[in-house]
């Protein structure tokens, strides 16, 4: 399955509008089983993630596996219920416009402070859409934080470690 890869920076109009990078909507109609030529891809906008001033988007195949791993935790657990009113009571269902749009509600843009400008940012099986500059804050912090790491601790080499279990 493809992954969305990449930034993006789009202008959002006064009625929310914001176009969906292009090949940010493939990995959309193809992670949505309901897709078939000619319909627009529906998505899934989770909009409260601690400490993150961003929406996060999915595309179905993609929430639905994370569904899957929430329904693995003991039904009437704790994690489970935190985890369920994260992802399904703070989340909504987008379709992708005729013209490869979504529309974020007042209500969606306030939380992520989102005005004239939207970051799409690829995270592989998500993405997440962001306030310019928020983002390009985060990323400065990550960079630093990245740049703090041993070269022997170095994230990348989890990847190496992963790697070498597997085989």
């Amino acid at each position: 399955m493809r992954r969305f890869r990449g930034e993006s920076l789009h202008k959002v109009d006064s009625k929310g509008r914001v176009s969906i990078p292009a090949q940010f909507r493939r990995v959309l109609e193809e992670g949505d089983p309901d897709y078939k030529a000619g319909m627009n891809p529906s998505c899934v906008l989770v909009h409260n993630k601690k400490s993150k001033q961003c929406l996060e988007g999915y595309s179905i195949s993609s929430i639905n596996e994370v569904d899957d791993l929430v329904s693995g935790l003991p039904r009437y657990s704790r994690e489970r219920e935190i985890l369920e009113r994260m992802l399904n009571a703070q989340s909504s269902y987008a379709q992708v416009d005729d013209n490869g749009r979504l529309v974020l509600s007042s209500k969606l843009r306030q939380l992520i402070a989102v005005h004239s400008e939207a970051v799409f940012v690829g995270m592989g099986d998500k993405f997440q859409i962001w306030d310019p500059t928020a983002y390009y804050d985060d990323m400065d912090k990550i960079e630093i934080e990245f740049d703090s790491y041993e070269e022997s601790n170095n994230p990348f080499n989890l990847l190496q470690s992963k790697n070498a279990m597997v085989k």
